[in-house]
């Protein structure tokens, strides 16, 4: 019977195993093409995509055209700002309005509450009013503060509905009583008291936002029309034309664009980890 059992966890082993490393090479494989694409000439990406490369061999020169092309520092720069500042925006405003929700009864708090709902609501459906609004009506389109008050005003029901659920369930509200006995006010006891326990939760959102936010082509592309402002997702596009694609340019233009968030990721992983299992 031993013998049976350990033969059928092994089976059991290995099958998940194999389904593992499946799922694995074919999420990777997207990636793997792009990466070793990037190297190489347009007409071997064409002719050869899959070959390591080709007959002209591997080049560097994508990357320098492509940096010099696209104004990569300027561009950047304009994803940097968007992405850093909508993220701390929707991290600071979410988990101090969910602290609100949790712990004050306000009867305006359910009502508010019920409004968090507006997140299953898809951008495309109001899409058009609202550059309609903001451009025709106020004027204020091809600026990086609005493109960073729409992210925030799309992103932060989620927000508030994660941090609420965690605040909720673990943080004990004795710590906050403790330090109000010891004279700390509200936003004493809510910097320095209970955000630092959001740390899973915090990372969690950062990665999200700062994933969604970074690859945002559809939103940027109806605020940002100057050249000068321009977000890496719709800069590599130039590389796309009606009649002729520069693959070899646009190839080493996503590479460089995912490199940022690699780091981010490596940097904020176990917290990631913790996060999900919260």
């Amino acid at each position: 019977m031993e013998g049976q059992e350990k033969t059928v966890r092994g089976i059991k082993t290995f099958l998940k195993t194999l389904v593992t490393v499946v799922l694995f090479i074919i999420y990777m494989f997207p990636f793997y093409m792009i990466v070793l694409n990037a190297f190489k000439h347009k007409r071997d990406i064409i002719k050869m995509p899959l070959s390591w490369g080709g007959k002209r061999g591997f080049t560097t020169d994508n990357f320098v055209d492509a940096f010099q092309q696209m104004n990569f520092m300027n561009i950047l720069k304009n994803s940097l700002i968007i992405t850093c500042v909508s993220v701390f925006l929707i991290i600071l405003f979410s988990s101090m309005a969910a602290y609100i929700f949790v712990r004050k009864a306000w009867k305006i708090n359910q009502i508010i509450m019920v409004m968090l709902f507006s997140m299953v609501i898809p951008f495309q459906v109001v899409m058009i009013p609202l550059i309609s609004i903001y451009g025709g009506t106020f004027g204020i389109l091809n600026h990086r503060a609005t493109l960073i008050f729409m992210h925030l005003g799309f992103s932060v029901s989620m927000a508030v509905f994660m941090f609420h659920g965690f605040i909720k369930g673990g943080v004990p509200i004795s710590l906050e009583e403790a330090a109000q006995i010891d004279g700390a006010g509200r936003l004493r006891t809510f910097f320095q008291i209970v955000f630092p326990l959001l740390k899973p939760t915090t990372a969690t959102l950062v990665i999200l936002y700062a994933l969604s936010l970074w690859n945002d082509y559809l939103l940027p592309s109806l605020i940002l029309t100057d050249k000068s402002l321009y977000t890496i997702p719709i800069a590599t596009k130039l590389f796309q034309g009606t009649y002729s694609n520069d693959m070899d340019l646009l190839m080493a233009a996503l590479v460089m664009a995912i490199i940022p968030v690699i780091i981010l990721y490596i940097a904020l992983q176990k917290y990631i980890i913790a996060g999900v299992v919260a």
